[in-house]
């Protein structure tokens, strides 16, 4: 028998089924996600864009309000903060998605 996978597990799944739409590339193996923080009926997450004048930014981060509202339900509130430091760079991707763009992690 499997246990449930936690709040903080599924949130992490549904950002997870957010892409970049320019890169075709979820948000999390892109290292745009900095913290998940699950209190009760409440979700925090910290994210960030590959830069501050990305203008995707009120996309993205509305995609992954939904992708969490989809989820979890049962959440109360969903606050989603983009932050610019630490500054995103591209050592912060998964490796696999780094492998792919060359970026030699």
């Amino acid at each position: 028998m499997t246990a449930e996978p936690s709040q903080s597990e599924r949130v992490w799944a549904a950002l997870r089924r957010v892409d970049d739409p320019e890169l075709g590339i979820n948000v999390v193996d892109l290292g745009l996600v900095y913290a998940v923080a699950v209190e009760g009926k409440r979700v925090d997450v910290q994210m960030t864009m590959t830069s501050p004048a990305c203008p995707l930014g009120p996309y993205i981060t509305e995609q992954a309000r939904q992708a969490i509202e989809a989820e979890l339900p049962e959440l109360e509130s969903i606050e989603i903060e983009l932050v610019w430091e630490p500054p995103w760079h591209p050592g912060l991707m998964a490796e696999h998605v780094a492998g792919a763009f060359g970026s030699g992690r």
